[in-house]
């Protein structure tokens, strides 16, 4: 008889491994204080590579289950839930390949924070839309939700190993006029691995928006040029 594997099950791990001292510095790691990006999200204190063996454990949970862990106020319960999801997704055939992808986009509120968006978005719908038209990401780009627009941009990431570049650079432009510093970091970041693979893409792109781009976005995106090629840029700002 196969074991029923739930929601509950995967907590009361989390929670056997979760420490006081690991829970306050995520708690601050995370900007959790009144006013900041991560406010009122709750931590059990344990480590990313730890809920990665618990996740494994797990890859089996139904989506129902995924559903309640990402519905959790514990902000490990809703990471090893997008882990669990994430490797779902990545040895899924086709069909269930695509409704994973709905699962994913109807509980996109619950992706609501960065390592949450990061360890998700390029796998599940940047892999999703690899042979496919992007108009979601053009959606979610505009929305007043700062996640949705980070998963819009670090989705691309899945078109940038694959050597495909105009859409990172579409939605980076959209962001350009974006004020929170994780976006700005995003879009850097973004275009520092478009620079990995494209040295004058990315030469190309800083030459047309180097006075628009937020300047955290622009010392991000040229990191890995060289030493004379960044005083350029950042001389121009």
């Amino acid at each position: 008889m196969s074991t029923v594997l739930t929601a509950t099950q995967v907590e009361r791990e989390l929670k056997r491994h979760g420490t006081k001292v690991k829970a306050k510095a995520s708690a601050w790691f995370f900007k959790t204080e009144k006013g900041q990006y991560g406010y009122g999200d709750v931590f059990i204190g344990v480590t990313v590579p730890e809920q990665r063996k618990i996740a494994k454990g797990y890859k089996e949970l139904p989506l129902s289950e995924i559903k309640e862990l990402l519905e959790s106020k514990f902000h490990e319960c809703r990471l090893t839930a997008l882990l669990i999801l994430t490797s779902q997704f990545i040895s899924a055939n086709t069909r269930t390949r695509e409704r994973i992808v709905k699962f994913y986009l109807a509980n996109i509120k619950r992706v609501n924070n960065w390592d949450l968006v990061d360890s998700s978005a390029p796998y599940i719908l940047g892999e999703h839309l690899l042979n496919k038209k992007r108009d979601i990401l053009y959606t979610l780009v505009k929305s007043k939700n700062i996640w949705e627009r980070r998963i819009a941009m670090l989705s691309t990431f899945a078109f940038i190993r694959n050597n495909e570049f105009a859409d990172t650079f579409s939605i980076a432009e959209h962001l350009l006029s974006d004020t929170h510093d994780l976006i700005h970091k995003a879009t850097g970041w973004m275009l520092r691995e478009v620079g990995k693979r494209s040295h004058s893409a990315l030469i190309m792109f800083l030459k047309i928006h180097v006075s628009q781009i937020p300047r955290t976005a622009l010392r991000y995106a040229i990191e890995r040029l060289s030493k004379n090629e960044r005083k350029i840029f950042l001389g121009k700002k």
